[in-house]
């Protein structure tokens, strides 16, 4: 509050401001500012005095913006982003070269005069009209200070920057009154202090601090006489200054400094001669703003923790309240993210994906029981170059992902669970013949139910013609064998199927409804790699769901004040029982022992999993799990263009590309890394019994019905519901089969054209 005499009247540094602000500012001679005569202005000496005694009496500072640290789960250095990259720092920790020398060259006078410096505006005034211009100014070091609150305050916001930086002589008299405010309530070594944390010094750099960094690589603390005379050289015109772009033009600048605190006394001649016949010493560090400059390929990691932020109602309740927080900065965000994973992660993916081959890779591990994202990382590095991205290939759309891809056979699981938690033994068989058209009706949610046309009935088809039971549920899931788990679904209706896959937190990617056919039954639904890395991760657990967490905790720092942040925690609810899930996870270790996954074993260290290949090879995947970590690893084109035959896929030729060929490997390899040096630790396995139900034929490949010459399988454009053609063979029916009936709108669930559902996800 304004300080009043006992009288009620105004203190003296009040009248003076008034007085000023009738002869000083009515007379339009501010701080250097050129304005035409009173008259032209149409402003008066008692026009003035009110506009004065109407600012408000309390400038508002805001919180100085400043760099966010995001850290890995060990403390190390993920990235840093910020929209101002300032640190702020005590005096103390200021070199008193620095703030010898920027008091010098912005305000000699500092400690001599008040808020205002009349001698220095009187002097300024007689220098402007001898050359007709403005050819000098006399703002104050603290109503420097002021109208840099002004710019903070504004942002980014143009118009609000425009404001605080107009040539006004309103502004003048605002930025005149809180200046006297500031004098009064903080005193001149805060105000210096404020001043050097506040201003900015070119090259992305606010506050002596960050320039200290970005031009030397040392502390504000370590600055030298020279170094600290080009700083605050730097200060009147960052751009025209800049000692990276103009080391001349920089140099002259510097030694003007060095000469002007010679002339004050702070330094001697000798000394400023000597200083001005060095170099300028640059050892400048590049700017590391943003996720693209994180370390350990989690660019990605790095961003989703930025979308969690900016979209999780416990950081604000507003998405502007939110994004005001991020862009204030100042914040240490310790993540999930577990170094020797990301690393393996990233690693394995080098090895068996290049980042120019036609398609990407995407892998994400969670941790069971908990949702700790542990690793998450991309064959496409983060960028805006070549062969980079900005997209997240492991997440859904709302956190910056794509719209996702078919799952393929890696959602049979899903289907067992369902089947398994509503009463169907596990040794349940099935005729599973090689070909068959889809059950009708089967029933869905709402007490409907799903029915094919009649007059042209949709056919699927397992891999080959030698793929024919009858099957065990052991046995199907091993081979994947497509009429298995169309039987089962038909069996146990649509709708416990769409309700597990909600407990498991299995939602498509693009936000979508689940579609209800039994062609999901087969993977025809896109997915994220964290979804179905999280669902897997439930087996893992046990049957416990957690909602994936990436932030750990979040201290924010304002001023010289730390305090704690409220961060999302993950949520876990039981969404199978125990046996259940220990049941999948019998069956699913015969998978990568005896079926399709077997590339992806971990040898002496138990593991479970499926192979999943979509229609037209357009996706391939490989997703598993040990009790202490789930992974997804997904390959394919994310523009749902590229066929993965005849290709090559890091350095290696691929006639067709299966699930466990390609994702297989690299989850192998990704997991290993992560697990080396964790316990080695079993499942509760329960016992199947095989009894009788060996009686299928063929050996299983997870390339299921994704051939390329024709045939009666499904596939193709239509997403794997029609009949691919008349010849004979047991393939996809090729890019363009000739369908023999046509499609029911309820079965047609497809999103992306070729990679329509169906016959679905093939093998594995």
């Amino acid at each position: 509050m304004p300080k009043k005499r006992s009288g009620g009247g105004l203190s003296p540094t009040q009248q003076a401001a008034k007085f000023l602000g009738v002869s000083v500012l009515a007379g339009a001679v501010l701080a250097g500012i050129a304005l035409p005569a009173v008259g032209a202005l149409g402003l008066t000496a008692k026009g003035s005095v009110e506009s004065f005694d109407e600012l408000p009496a309390n400038l508002k500072t805001p919180p100085l913006s400043q760099r966010t640290s995001i850290l890995d789960a060990e403390g190390g250095q993920i990235a840093t982003v910020y929209s101002r990259d300032r640190t702020v720092v005590n005096l103390k920790d200021i070199s008193p070269y620095m703030q010898k020398a920027i008091v010098a060259i912005e305000d000699s006078r500092y400690y001599q005069h008040g808020a205002v410096d009349l001698k220095g505006i009187l002097r300024a005034l007689n220098k402007n009209a001898q050359s007709g211009g403005v050819s000098q100014g006399a703002s104050t070091l603290t109503q420097q200070y002021v109208k840099n609150v002004f710019v903070e305050e504004a942002g980014d916001d143009p118009t609000k920057v425009a404001q605080a930086t107009q040539q006004t002589l309103g502004r003048k008299i605002k930025e005149l009154k809180y200046a006297i405010q500031v004098e009064e309530e903080l005193g001149k070594k805060k105000i210096l202090e404020n001043y050097l944390n506040i201003t900015f010094f070119g090259e992305q750099a606010y506050g002596v601090e960050a320039a200290a960094e970005r031009y030397f690589s040392k502390h504000a603390k370590d600055l030298n006489l020279q170094e600290s005379a080009l700083l605050a050289g730097i200060v009147q015109s960052p751009t025209r200054y800049d000692p990276v772009n103009d080391e001349a033009e920089a140099t002259k600048r510097r030694n003007t400094v060095l000469q002007r605190m010679a002339d004050m006394g702070d330094i001697s001649q000798a000394e400023a001669d000597k200083a001005g016949k060095t170099p300028l010493g640059l050892n400048p560090s590049k700017p590391k703003n943003g996720c693209i400059t994180a370390v350990k390929g989690a660019g990605f990691f790095c961003d989703y923790v930025r979308e969690v932020f900016l979209n999780d109602p416990v950081f604000g309740k507003t998405k502007e309240a939110r994004a005001k927080v991020w862009n204030q900065g100042g914040l240490t965000i310790r993540t999930t993210l577990d170094p020797q994973a990301q690393e393996s992660a990233q690693a394995s993916i080098k090895d068996h994906v290049y980042k120019s081959d036609d398609v990407a890779t995407a892998a994400t591990i969670v941790e069971p029981g908990t949702g700790r994202i542990l690793a998450m990382g991309q064959s496409r590095p983060y960028g805006f170059r070549k062969h980079e991205t900005q997209i997240n290939l492991s997440v859904d759309q709302s956190a910056g992902g794509g719209a996702g891809y078919q799952t393929g056979s890696t959602f049979k699981p899903i289907v067992a669970a369902a089947a398994l938690e509503g009463g169907t033994p596990a040794t349940q068989s099935y005729s599973s013949p090689y070909a068959m058209a889809y059950p009708s009706p089967v029933s869905i949610c709402d007490g409907k139910e799903w029915r094919t046309d009649p007059n042209n009935p949709a056919k699927l088809t397992n891999e080959n013609t030698e793929e024919h039971g009858p099957y065990s549920m052991k046995q199907a899931t091993a081979k994947s064998v497509n009429t298995y788990y169309v039987q089962l679904i038909s069996d146990i209706g649509i709708c416990p199927v769409v309700d597990m896959a909600k407990k498991m937190g299995v939602e498509r990617a693009d936000g979508g409804k689940m579609q209800q056919a039994p062609s999901i039954a087969l993977g025809t639904q896109e997915m994220s790699p964290l979804t179905m890395a999280n669902a897997y991760a439930t087996f893992a657990s046990r049957g416990m769901y957690c909602t994936p967490v990436a932030i750990e905790s979040i201290t924010q720092t304002v001023g010289s004040q730390k305090k704690s942040l409220a961060v999302p925690k993950s949520t876990c609810s039981r969404a199978m029982s125990e046996k259940t899930a220990d049941t999948v996870s019998t069956l699913l270790k015969g998978v990568v022992e005896d079926g399709t996954g077997q590339q992806a074993g971990l040898g002496s260290r138990p593991s479970a999993g499926k192979t999943g290949t979509t229609d037209n090879r357009y996706a391939a995947w490989f997703v598993g799990y040990t009790p202490n970590m789930a992974g997804a690893v997904w390959v394919g084109d994310p523009t749902h263009k590229r066929r993965m035959v005849n290709i090559s896929i890091g350095g290696t030729w691929n006639a067709k590309v299966y699930g466990g060929q390609v994702p297989g490997p690299i989850w192998r390899d990704m997991m290993s890394g992560a697990l080396d040096g964790k316990p080695v630790e079993d499942f509760n396995l329960v016992d199947i019994p095989d009894g009788d139900k060996g009686k299928g034929h063929g050996h299983g490949h997870d390339d299921g019905n994704n051939g390329d010459n024709g045939g009666n399988a499904n596939g193709g454009l239509l997403g794997g519901l029609t009949d691919g053609g008349t010849d004979g063979g047991n393939t996809d029916g090729g890019t363009f089969p000739t369908p023999t009936f046509s499609i029911p709108s309820n079965l047609f669930q497809g999103q992306n054209g070729g990679n329509a559902n169906g016959n679905g996800g093939r093998r594995g």
